[in-house]
Order: C-alpha cells, then sequence, then structure tokens
C-alpha cells in the first residue's frame, strides 16, 4: 500500500508524531472576518468551508503554535489537508504570517509539516498573493540568523511547496509522498511519475533526506541540535582531532612496489612519516589503503546529517556535505571531497552549506580530497566555473570559522575552492598542486616518461607546502 493509498495524516497527527509526549501549545492569530463566500464572492465558498470544518474540526488548513522535538523547543506549523486540500487562502495566509513571527519573536527554529495543493481557487489573486507573504515571513527569520525546516508530507504541491516546503534551509520528505510543483491533475498525461515523488525530488537534490515516519522525530531533534540557534561565534575545529581516524582500512605500510608507466611510484608506500620526494606524495595521496572522508568523518562527528543536492537538480556523490554532531554535542558543517572529480553540482551544494553555516554560527570543516574539478563537456555546459566560483566566494565571505584538512590530492583550483585561506592543513598522506603532474607535463610539453620529475619539481610535498607558506600545519 502506498502512502497515497492509506489514509493521510491529519495536521495534528504529524504534530504528534514529531512532538509526542512532548506537547505543543497551539497559538492563534486574530481573526479578520472574511466577507461572505470570501473575497470574490464564489457561491457555495461558505459552505465549502463549514463542510471542511465539521469534517476535520479545524478552522482553518493550517495549525500552529510552540512545541518540543526530544526536548528542543521550536515553532511548529502543520498543514491540514483535509480542510480543501491543505490549500493557501487569506486567513491561513495570516496565521503562516503569525507563525514565522512567532519563530521571530521567540528565537526559535521553525519547523513545518507540509501537507498542500497549494493556492485556494475560490479566493483567486487574493490567494496567490499569499506566497509573497509567506516569502517575505521567511526572509526575516532567515535574516535573524534562525533555521527553517520543512518536512514534505503526501501531498505536497504548488505554491506551498515552492515557498513554506523548498524555501527551507533543511527539506525532508516522508516516503512515497507526491512532492512537485505541478499537482496531479495539471502535469502532462506522459509525465513519469517518479519525478513528482519525495524519492526523485531526492535523487534531483531537492530533498535533502526521505525520512521513515518512525525516524522523523528522531531526526528532527538532531537537526535541530546542530542548526540551533547557538550563542557566540563557536571555535574552529581542531585539526590535530581530526587526524586518527578510528575506522582506518586495512595495509599502508610496506615498502613502495615499483613504478607505474608514468614512472610514479606505485601504492603501497609507507604510511610513517614524510614522503622523500615529490612523485611519492603523489602516489600516497592516491592510494587506496589510505583513509578516506568517510573514516575521517566518522571519527569527528559520529553524528552526520547530510544535505543533499544543489536545489538545480544536481548532485554529486563525489562531495559530502551536511551538519555534524561531534561526540561532545557540538555541532559543525562539513564539505568532503571523496576522491573524485568534483561536478558543478557538487561545488554549488558545497556553497550552499556553507553560507547555510555562517548564517546559523556554526563552524566549517572542509576535507580535501580531489585530482581537480570534473573536466568533461557535461561539466561545463554545467557551469564548472560560476560554480568553482561560487565556493571560493562563500568561503571568502564566511564570518564563522572555516577549517580545511588536505587528506588525499589537491589537484588545482577545483580543490584549492574548498580551502580555508591562512587556516589549511595537511596530513602526511596529501599533496597540494597547482595541477596534477601529468597535465603539468603535458603542458609543459614533456614526455610522459618526465611526470615523475615533474612531481618532484612542483614542491607539492607536505613539507614544501609547509615552507610555502601554503599549509599551517602537518597532521598525523
Amino acid at each position: 500500500m502506498t502512502a497515497r493509498e492509506s489514509p493521510r495524516m491529519t495536521a495534528r497527527q504529524a504534530i504528534a508524531l514529531v512532538s509526542g509526549a512532548d506537547g505543543f501549545t497551539e497559538h492563534r492569530p486574530p481573526v479578520r472576518p472574511l466577507p461572505a463566500d470570501g473575497p470574490l464572492g464564489w457561491e457555495g465558498y461558505d459552505a465549502a468551508r463549514e463542510r471542511a470544518a465539521a469534517r476535520t474540526g479545524e478552522e482553518e488548513s493550517v495549525v500552529y503554535g510552540i512545541g518540543s522535538v526530544g526536548g528542543r523547543e521550536c515553532v511548529l506549523l502543520s498543514f491540514e489537508f483535509g480542510f480543501l486540500g491543505g490549500s493557501l487562502g487569506r486567513l491561513t495566509g495570516d496565521r503562516l504570517e503569525a507563525a514565522y513571527a512567532l519563530a521571530l519573536t521567540r528565537r526559535l527554529p521553525f519547523v513545518a509539516l507540509v501537507a498542500t495543493g497549494g493556492s485556494r481557487m475560490q479566493e483567486g489573486m487574493v490567494a496567490l498573493v499569499q506566497l509573497q507573504r509567506v516569502a517575505a515571513a521567511s526572509v526575516r527569520l532567515r535574516a535573524a540568523g534562525l533555521p527553517q525546516i520543512a518536512v514534505v508530507r503526501d501531498p505536497t504541491t504548488g505554491g506551498g511547496w515552492a515557498t513554506v516546503g523548498a524555501g527551507a534551509d533543511v527539506v525532508l520528505a516522508l516516503p512515497r509522498a507526491q512532492v512537485a510543483f505541478a499537482g496531479s491533475r495539471v502535469r502532462p498525461p506522459d509525465a513519469d511519475p517518479y519525478a513528482y515523488s519525495a524519492e526523485g525530488q531526492s535523487a534531483a537534490g531537492q530533498v535533502d533526506a526521505v525520512v521513515p515516519p518512525e525516524e522523523l522525530a528522531g531526526t528532527l531533534a538532531h537537526w535541530l541540535r546542530a542548526l540551533g540557534p547557538h550563542g557566540a561565534l563557536p571555535a574552529a575545529p581542531v585539526p590535530d582531532a581530526l587526524s586518527s581516524p578510528d575506522a582506518l582500512p586495512a595495509g599502508g605500510s610496506g615498502a613502495a612496489r615499483g613504478l607505474s608507466a608514468n614512472g610514479l611510484p606505485a601504492s603501497g608506500l609507507p604510511a610513517r612519516g614524510l614522503p622523500a620526494r615529490g612523485r611519492e606524495a603523489v602516489a600516497r595521496a592516491r592510494s587506496a589503503e589510505r583513509p578516506r572522508a568517510e573514516a575521517y568523518l566518522a571519527a569527528y562527528a559520529p553524528v552526520r546529517l547530510p544535505l543533499n543536492g544543489d536545489r538545480c537538480g544536481g548532485t554529486d556523490p563525489g562531495l559530502l556535505c551536511g551538519f555534524g554532531l561531534r561526540a561532545d554535542g557540538r555541532p559543525v558543517a562539513y564539505v568532503a571531497q571523496c576522491g573524485t572529480p568534483t561536478r558543478p553540482a557538487g561545488y554549488r551544494t558545497a556553497a550552499r552549506t556553507i553560507r547555510l553555516a555562517d548564517r546559523l554560527g556554526v563552524p566549517v570543516l572542509t576535507l580535501v580530497d580531489t585530482p581537480g574539478a570534473a573536466n568533461d563537456a557535461e561539466a561545463e555546459r554545467a557551469g564548472a566555473g560560476a560554480a568553482i566560483a561560487d565556493v571560493f566566494a562563500a568561503v571568502a565571505a564566511a564570518r564563522v570559522p572555516v577549517t580545511t584538512l588536505v587528506i588525499g590530492e589537491g589537484g588545482s583550483g577545483g580543490a584549492l575552492a574548498l580551502a580555508a585561506p591562512d587556516n589549511t592543513h595537511i596530513t602526511a598522506d596529501g599533496y597540494f598542486s597547482v595541477i596534477a603532474p601529468e597535465a603539468a607535463t603535458a603542458i609543459l610539453k614533456r614526455a610522459p616518461s618526465e611526470t615523475a620529475a615533474t612531481a618532484d619539481q612542483l614542491r607539492l610535498r607536505p613539507q614544501d607546502l609547509l615552507d610555502l607558506g601554503v599549509v599551517r600545519s602537518i597532521v598525523g
């Protein structure tokens, strides 16, 4: 049985699902009576509202107030789909605006449990302009440094998705929920249903996570702890705390096992000490035996909450972004390359993560490990240059501490975009170079057999980078 075949949760059932026994105190704004049959004088509108009220026990399509999720106080807003399809009219706009204002006045996070079909036909343009009120209220909350989380239920379509839902900092979805701007009755007849589902929106980078109902309260509690609001500007992550992942892959010791075709050493270099030559630094960074981003993140932040996608239809599985909770409960945002060429969607997701962390006062950790930015034709069509520029700008503008650890390859500007000026550190397994040795050899019109010698000349070893002032320390 799918979510659309099963009974939909009411607004209050959704609130109870996330708040449990922690409780919920409802608030209501002053009521501005509508004229008879609404602003358009739509015949039968008053009767339809009366039937909806009798069926649901609600006076409007949203309920809001102050609740607690996992012991974290927040403003909870929940849509009642049974009331005229959870649609937005003028009185809905009054409640939405009041809910955002309550969060602003109390300095609380805002959590919306969304299930709506969009704007209310019986109120025409008066209903549609409520979206502008919602957008303005959301902007005021964002300017105050307060987080907004949306949980999209079945269905979430139209203007409700395009404001309260997709406009949130973090978007979670219930499984199999219908999530789309276009409602089911206004789509092309041959449209792929998957594109309009929670799972399809997640694959397209529009939803951060699809969360089963039984896990929703716990997931929200983690997000509320991570996003704040927080007090004073936090301290930067400590590089030394990142240098010893608990779960290291097997191997990583032994002498070098010969040379590859281009003259660079094969993998299997000693795991301890610093590389004697540039060619050895490159080989160590490329070794399958060294720890990767997942191991560092697992050791540093036991709880990790991923941010998925660039909100432009793209994702990059080779770049991990999100927020984490350290063992001491303190939050950190992370952007971690996984050793693959980083794609434009990855850079845009990184910029999104850094800007959100900066607005909420959460320190940022970046882990550099990429041979460089993706350079295929699709990457160029997707705006690789602009996406990289956006990350450079996000890092440069950040007011919170940004700390970088190079854990593997540092390939050109595609790696440097994630590096914090004056606060970049490197492990003994890393290197940083203006360009990969193979590309440098080709640009200099040298024979491929000279790649190893080029790597030596580039002074890309950890100790070289320390001498050059590119990194602050070598850790581990």
